[in-house]
């Protein structure tokens, strides 16, 4: 049974450094939700010198867009989205000290670049788990853009959010790991 390592946010450099494709982790703290509409918002704010709405040193963005909670509920379903519609918006991001990233799917050349360069670890959600991941948000409050609906920055307040390590801030990368393992050879 593989062990579960738990990380509490904000991350550290050194926190990142310690973490490697593959392995599980159980986050708790502070993590943001923003997805493509917000970080074309965040992106225009810098290059135009605007202070950003959230100070992302150390934090970790979640790909996401969370449905209305429901009566007695902190937050309704909140799976990840395809993390390839951020990739123009993440090296920005990473600019900014952000250490974490979660969502579904590969990464293009150019982020896992700008991961090696700034200490950056990619998290991947666990697929399916959209009523899971919902139960380990403690807290839920939009703290910008709230005119993108779901699509707002939330900040969330987690604990035990489960998701493994896809890309490491060593470029290592489970997208390509895995098909090299599994490739059919003559």
């Amino acid at each position: 049974m593989s062990h579960v390592k738990k990380i509490v946010t904000p991350l550290t450099e050194e926190q990142v450094k310690g973490l490697q494709a593959g392995d599980q982790v159980s986050i708790s703290g502070v993590i943001y939700t923003a997805r493509d509409a917000a970080h074309k918002l965040l992106t225009e704010a810098i290059q135009t010198g605007e202070e950003l709405p959230v100070d992302f040193k150390g934090q970790i963005i979640y790909y996401a867009g969370p449905t209305p909670a429901k009566p007695g509920q902190v937050i309704g379903s909140c799976g990840p989205t395809t993390s390839g519609r951020m990739d123009a918006y993440s090296p920005t991001m990473m600019a900014q000290g952000l250490k974490g990233m979660i969502g579904k799917g590969p990464r293009s050349k150019e982020v896992v670049e700008s991961m090696k360069e700034n200490n950056v670890v990619y998290f991947a959600a666990i697929g399916g788990a959209a009523a899971l991941i919902a139960d380990s948000v403690k807290e839920a409050e939009v703290v910008a853009f709230d005119e993108l609906g779901p699509e707002a920055i939330r900040r969330l307040v987690v604990e035990d959010y489960p998701c493994i390590v896809a890309i490491d801030a060593q470029g290592n990368n489970l997208y390509e790991l895995g098909v090299e393992q599994y490739k059919v050879t003559d």
